[in-house]
């Protein structure tokens, strides 16, 4: 699209750039942005600048945090012997508001898709084969039912099959298909406590 200014058409291809985000939507946000004063322009820029520079990923989970670990992973009061294994932030905060969870997490960073370039060593894969060594009684593989997700759990699965833990996977009350962040918190929360040995999932198949 044709633009009647180099400095907005910049910014809509910057904001083009985001995910889900087109060329018209793009537009439409940056000509809010401009509508703003100085001082609530300098307030979104500076929030950009603070969550670039101070926000990091636990170095134990992977979850994004302000400190090295996040709250999850430093609540005495989970039970550090069930790690589910999700695909992003997203999938954490949509388990935690079922309430029907009290283990700890473990983010992959997406899931293998080979269309994408995405293979298992861009996920943060060997992290959780080493908490699986550590005191850790059962993984639970809660990735999105789609066939990029199925299929980054039973490279998970075997994987894990050597270590002492019990491997499984949340129930099908999600639809083949979802993301875990769009599933409503009652059947998702049925999901995670109905789940099964990942071994059954394969036998349905």
């Amino acid at each position: 699209m044709e633009l009647p200014s180099k400095f907005l058409q910049n910014a809509v291809e910057q904001f083009a750039t985001l995910p889900g985000v087109g060329n018209k939507s793009a537009l439409r946000l940056v000509l809010h942005l401009l509508r703003k004063n100085h001082e609530e322009l300098n307030e979104f820029v500076n929030a950009l600048d603070q969550l670039k520079e101070n926000v990091r990923f636990c170095k134990k989970c992977g979850n994004i945090t302000d400190d090295e670990l996040c709250s999850i992973c430093m609540n005495p009061k989970r039970n550090k012997e069930l790690i589910c294994v999700v695909e992003d932030m997203r999938d954490i905060l949509a388990i935690e508001n079922t309430g029907s969870f009290n283990g700890l997490y473990h983010v992959l960073g997406g899931h293998i898709s080979p269309m994408e370039g995405i293979g298992p060593g861009d996920l943060n894969i060997d992290t959780l084969l080493e908490r699986a060594q550590l005191n850790c009684t059962e993984i639970i593989l809660a990735l999105s039912t789609t066939m990029e997700g199925d299929s980054t759990n039973f490279y998970l699965y075997k994987k894990l099959q050597k270590y002492d833990v019990n491997i499984t996977t949340i129930a099908r009350g999600v639809a083949v298909g979802d993301a875990l962040e769009y599933t409503d918190e009652v059947t998702l929360g049925r999901s995670i406590s109905n789940r099964t040995p990942f071994e059954t999932s394969l036998n349905r198949g």
